[in-house]
C-alpha cells in the first residue's frame, strides 16, 4: 500500500519508476503527447478527458469498487459495507484502480481522483445526498416506508435498483409521488418529475450499492468436443475461401460498376449472392472482408468497375491457411461493418462497399465477444444472451444494462470466418485473440487435400474431398460445380470444355490432365463430348485492332508496309486497300506524318475527324485515407518516457536551489485548468507563469480560489488583495513545494 500523500498530484510524483512505467501503460494516453515533467503528468491523468478514457477500460468489479469508494468519501470498513465484502476482497480491486491512477492515497485512506466524481455523477445510480436537495429524510427509512400506501411502495420498488430521478405521469403517479414527497422519501423536481435522495436509496438497498456485490454474471454452456469444433471451423473456412474465389471468377467475366456515390449497386450484389450460393448478408461479408483485405478494388478507368486486383493473384497462388489468415486478420483490424448493409441508416439503404458501411466501434467489439469466448474453457458454446451479459461487465460505462451489444452479429461473421465452430471458439479463434500464428493454427484443422477424382459414364467427376489447390483450379476450369458437401460434383458441359479450351488447351492435353487425375477411366461419352467441341473450336477468328489504315491508292498502301520507318505500327494488310495496326489511331496519326504519308482522321460512317488541340493534364492526387490504429505505450517507450521525466525533475531540483521558485513548463489551457482548481480545492499555492498587460511573461506565487469562466481569482503571495487571471494569459503552472 503506497503512503499517505497531501494530494492526486504527490501521489503520483512519490511513485516509482516501475509503478509509473505501469500507469503509462495502462493510460496511454498520459504519454501521448510526451508532458513536460511529472506535475504535466500529474495534471493530465487529474483532467476529465484523460479519466474518463481510464474508467471505460475498466470491467464492472473495478467500477464498482471505484463507486463504493466514492460514495464513502475513502477506503474503509464503510467502502466494503456497500458492496457486502470483507476489506481483504476489496484489497485487490482497489490497489489495480490505484495504479490506474483513479485513487490517490491520503491519511484517512484511498480517495478517488476529482475527475473521477465529475464522471461518475450518478455513482451505482444513486442520486445526489439530501444536503444538496436541501431536505432532511426520516431517521427510520423503513418505518417510513411500511406507512406508505401501496402505490407509493411500488413507487420506491421499481426505483430501489434503478435511476434515482423518474417521471411521473398521470393523477395517480403524481398522487403517490406528492405522497413520497409529503414523506421525507423524494424531492418535487418539477412539475411530473420526482428525485430520490442517496441516503433513501441507500436504506431502500439495505446499504449495499448493488444486489450482487463484486461477482461477475454465471454462464451456463454448453460444451462441444474440441475436435468436433475445429472440424466444424475448418469447413467454413473452405466454404469462405471457395465463395471469394467464385466471385473473383465472376467479376473477372463481367466486373460490375462503381455506383457515381460509391460501392455496388442491389442488382450486382444481388448478382454476386447468387454466384457464391449464400444469402445476401453472406455475400455482403464476403465481398467487404475480401476488399478491405485489397482482393477487390475499382480498376481506376474514366468508367470504373470492381475488379480483383494483383494482390489478389498473389493470395491465390499461396497454402489455404495463409489464405484464409489474411481475411481472418483484417476481419479482425478492419472497422467495416457488413452488418450495416442489412440494418440500413437512419437515412436509408445502404450499399455493400460505399464509404457508409463502417463503424469505428464494431472492431472493439469484435475483440471484447471473441475475448469473452477465449476466457471460457475449450469447447464452451454459450448463448447470446450470456455472452451480453459478460460483454456488460466488461464494458459497464461504455455498454450500460439495456445497450445493445451485437454480439449476434460478431458470432454470426466468426462463424463464417471459421474462428468458431458449432458455437465454440475453434483454436485458431484463440491464436488470433492471443496474437500467435493464426495460419499455422488453422493448417492443422483443415481437411487433408486429395489429388484425384473418380470420372464417372453421366460425364460428372466426383471430387472425394477438398482438392488440391491445382487440380481445384483446373476442375473449376474444365467443368462446372453441381453440388458441393463432404464431396464435390463436377460437371463437364460443352460450355466447361470450351472454356478450357479457350484458355490454351488442346484437346489432348484437356483429355490427358482429365486422365491422369482420375482413380477410374476417362468414359466415352467425356471423350466424345471434348472431340466434338474441339473439331469446330477456333474455325471462325476475331480479333480486335488499334487502328485501320484505308486507301484507294494500293501502291500508297504498298509503300507503307515497306517503310521501315514505320515499323513500330506493326502494319498489316487484311484487304488491298486496308491496313491495320495494333497501335491507337492517334499514334498512327502522328507517325505517318513524321514520314510525309499525309493521312487524315476519319469517323466510323467515314467522315472527317477535326482533331482538337488538348493540353495533356494529370489526374489529381488523392489523399489516401489511413485505417483507424490505436498507438499503445510498450515497455522500452514507458521506460524512455519515465527516464526522462526524472531527469527533468532532478534538473529542475538542482536549478530551484539557485533561483526563487522553480522552472515553470508550458501547459496546455486544459492541465493549467486542472492543476488552478486542483490547488483552489486543497488551498495551497502554485507558481504561475503568466503575460502581463505589456506583453511580457513574468512570474508569481498565487493562491487561487476558484477557477471558473476561463478566469482564475487568488491573491499573489504577499499582496492581500485578489487579483483574476484570464486562463488564455497564462503560461504555465508548477507546484510550489
Amino acid at each position: 500500500m503506497p503512503e499517505p500523500v497531501r494530494s492526486y498530484a504527490d501521489d503520483l510524483r512519490a511513485r516509482t519508476d516501475a509503478q509509473l512505467h505501469e500507469l503509462v501503460r495502462l493510460r496511454p494516453d498520459l504519454a501521448r503527447p510526451a508532458p513536460a515533467d511529472l506535475s504535466a503528468l500529474a495534471a493530465r491523468a487529474a483532467t476529465r478527458p484523460s479519466t474518463q478514457r481510464a474508467l471505460e477500460a475498466v470491467d464492472a468489479r473495478l467500477l464498482r469498487a471505484l463507486e463504493a469508494v466514492l460514495v464513502a468519501g475513502h477506503s474503509g470498513p464503510a467502502t466494503a459495507d456497500l458492496l457486502g465484502v470483507s476489506e481483504n476482497d476489496l484489497r485487490e480491486p482497489l490497489d489495480d484502480l490505484w495504479r490506474r491512477g483513479l485513487l490517490w492515497q491520503s491519511a484517512e485512506g484511498l480517495r478517488p481522483a476529482r475527475a473521477v466524481g465529475e464522471v461518475l455523477t450518478h455513482p451505482a445510480h444513486l442520486g445526489p445526498p439530501a444536503a444538496e436537495l436541501g431536505i432532511r429524510p426520516p431517521a427510520d427509512v423503513a418505518a417510513a416506508v411500511r406507512d406508505l400506501s401501496e402505490p407509493a411502495q411500488r413507487v420506491l420498488d421499481r426505483l430501489r435498483w434503478s435511476a434515482p430521478r423518474a417521471a411521473f405521469d398521470g393523477p395517480a403517479l403524481l398522487a403517490a409521488r406528492d405522497e413520497l414527497v409529503d414523506a421525507g422519501l423524494m424531492v418535487r423536481v418539477d412539475q411530473a418529475d420526482g428525485a430520490l435522495p442517496r441516503e433513501v436509496q441507500l436504506a431502500l438497498r439495505d446499504g449495499r450499492l448493488y444486489e450482487h456485490g463484486l461477482e461477475p454474471p454465471s454462464t451456463e454452456t454448453a460444451t462441444r468436443a474440441p475436435a468436433d469444433v475445429d472440424a466444424a471451423a475448418g469447413a467454413e473456412v473452405l466454404e469462405l475461401l471457395w465463395r471469394v474465389e467464385e466471385l473473383a471468377r465472376s467479376w473477372e467475366a463481367g466486373p460490375p460498376r462503381v455506383l457515381r456515390s460509391g460501392g455496388l449497386s442491389v442488382r450486382d450484389h444481388k448478382a454476386a449472392t447468387q454466384t457464391m450460393e449464400t444469402d445476401s448478408d453472406q455475400a455482403a461479408f464476403i465481398i467487404e472482408i475480401a476488399a478491405a483485405a485489397g482482393l477487390f478494388a475499382q480498376d481506376g478507368a474514366l468508367d470504373p468497375v470492381w475488379a480483383p486486383t494483383s494482390a489478389y493473384d498473389e493470395w491465390s497462388i499461396r497454402t489455404t491457411a495463409d489464405r484464409w489468415a489474411r481475411l481472418a486478420e483484417t476481419w479482425w483490424q478492419t472497422t467495416r461493418a457488413p452488418s450495416v448493409v442489412a440494418q440500413g441508416t437512419a437515412s436509408g439503404s445502404v450499399n455493400v462497399l460505399s464509404d457508409l458501411v463502417t463503424w469505428p466501434l464494431i472492431r472493439g467489439r469484435r475483440h471484447d465477444v471473441l475475448q469473452v469466448l477465449a476466457d471460457l474453457p475449450d469447447g464452451a458454446a454459450p448463448e447470446v444472451h450470456d455472452i451480453d451479459a459478460h460483454l456488460h461487465w466488461r464494458r459497464p460505462l461504455r455498454l450500460p444494462e439495456g445497450t445493445p451489444t451485437r454480439a449476434d452479429v460478431v458470432l454470426r461473421e466468426a462463424s463464417w470466418l471459421g474462428l468458431t465452430g458449432r458455437g465454440a471458439l475453434s483454436s485458431a479463434g484463440r491464436a488470433l485473440v492471443s496474437g500467435d500464428d493464426v495460419s499455422a493454427a488453422m493448417a492443422k484443422h483443415l481437411p487433408a487435400p486429395v489429388d484425384h477424382v473418380l470420372l464417372q459414364a453421366d460425364l460428372t467427376a466426383i471430387a472425394p474431398g477438398p482438392l488440391d489447390d491445382d487440380l481445384a483450379r483446373f476442375m473449376r476450369l474444365a467443368a462446372d460445380v453441381e453440388s458441393r458437401g463432404g464431396a464435390t460434383v463436377f460437371r463437364f458441359t460443352a460450355a466447361s470444355v470450351r472454356r478450357a479450351l479457350d484458355s490454351g488447351l488442346s484437346a489432348a492435353e484437356l483429355l490427358d490432365r482429365v486422365a491422369s487425375s482420375s482413380r477410374t477411366p476417362v468414359p466415352q461419352p467425356l471423350d466424345y463430348l471434348v472431340g466434338d467441341i474441339a473439331r469446330r473450336h477456333g474455325q471462325a477468328r476475331v480479333g480486335s485492332v488499334g487502328a485501320y489504315v484505308r486507301s484507294d491508292d494500293e501502291t500508297a498502301l504498298s509503300a507503307m508496309l515497306a517503310d521501315h520507318g514505320l515499323a513500330p505500327l506493326q502494319l498489316r494488310r487484311i484487304a488491298p486497300t486496308v491496313l491495320v495496326t495494333p497501335a491507337t489511331a492517334s499514334a498512327a496519326l502522328d507517325l505517318l506524318r513524321e514520314h510525309d504519308h499525309a493521312p487524315v482522321a476519319e469517323t466510323s460512317d467515314g467522315g472527317l475527324v477535326l482533331m482538337p488541340h488538348d493540353a495533356h493534364r494529370a489526374p489529381a492526387r488523392r489523399t489516401p485515407t489511413s485505417p483507424v490504429s490505436v498507438e499503445q505505450v510498450d515497455q522500452a517507450a514507458a521506460e524512455q518516457l519515465i527516464t526522462a521525466l526524472r531527469r527533468r525533475e532532478a534538473s529542475e531540483a538542482e536549478r530551484t536551489l539557485t533561483q526563487q521558485g522553480p522552472r515553470i513548463p508550458e501547459t496546455d489551457p486544459t492541465e493549467t485548468v486542472t492543476m488552478l482548481q486542483d490547488a483552489a480545492a486543497e488551498r495551497v499555492a502554485v507558481w504561475m507563469g503568466y503575460v502581463d498587460e505589456t506583453g511580457a511573461t513574468r512570474r508569481a506565487l498565487f493562491r487561487p480560489e476558484r477557477v471558473d469562466g476561463g478566469r482564475a481569482v487568488g491573491t499573489v503571495d504577499g499582496s492581500p488583495s485578489r487579483r483574476a487571471f484570464v486562463v488564455h494569459r497564462i503560461t504555465g503552472v508548477a507546484p510550489a513545494h
